[in-house]
């Protein structure tokens, strides 16, 4: 009976085999396995010589930030050499001339002109026999009086002094008349004023205002 079971078992084995394939007695019966096919090479890229490779261009906002750096780098340098420079530059302070041409005499009128009194602080003041020029500083506190044509004085508006046509004090605080610039006539008969000259009347001192250059004589 064993031999029988033996013999069927190998008919069977001999079925399910391939051609060509011999399968022992005895063991059980392999199915084949498939075998995988091969993976493709891998590609590679070659560049050509002398390619240029390309970089990722720069975002606008670091050119800017870039841009405002230098720019801040520059201005601070500039501005540490231009005071440098300055340091050895003479500390002078600029003032207008003390000297001006203020026309011929025969342009004024007889009394007190007042047209120079903002652009020089003077008045121009002609009488029968002379011309003087007033300079406008109260001798109080040194506020700039106004000229009163109607009561024909001047009124300083700071401490109420009060002065004649002339300039002499003759109400409140100030203690003297307001002082006269130097005066002369320059080649083509032009009235020159330096205000850097002033002419004085101190209270029982003696009187500047006859001096020569006090006045231009008519």
């Amino acid at each position: 009976m064993d031999s029988a079971l033996n013999q069927e078992l190998s008919a069977n084995n001999a079925t399910t085999s391939q051609p060509g394939e011999t399968v022992p007695a005895g063991e059980p019966s392999r199915e084949p396995v498939a075998a995988k096919p091969p993976l493709p090479p891998a590609k590679t890229v070659s560049k050509p010589a002398g390619a240029v490779v390309e970089s990722t261009p720069d975002p606008p906002v670091n050119k800017m930030r870039r841009r405002i750096v230098w720019a801040s780098v520059v201005g601070f340098l500039t501005t540490c050499f231009l005071m440098f420079l300055r340091f050895f530059l003479p500390r002078s302070i600029l003032e207008p001339s003390s000297k001006f041409s203020v026309g011929f005499p025969a342009d004024y009128a007889l009394g007190v002109d007042t047209k120079w009194q903002q652009q020089y602080r003077i008045w121009v003041d002609k009488t029968s026999d002379r011309v003087f020029v007033i300079y406008a500083r109260c001798t109080h506190l040194g506020c700039t009086p106004d000229w009163k044509a109607s009561e024909n004085k001047f009124k300083c508006p700071c401490h109420g002094s009060g002065y004649d046509s002339e300039g002499v004090n003759f109400e409140g605080p100030a203690p003297r008349p307001m002082d006269r610039a130097h005066v002369e006539l320059d080649p083509e008969g032009q009235i020159v004023v330096d205000i850097g000259k002033l002419y004085k009347w101190p209270k029982g001192e003696r009187n500047e205002f006859n001096d020569p250059g006090a006045y231009i004589p008519l």
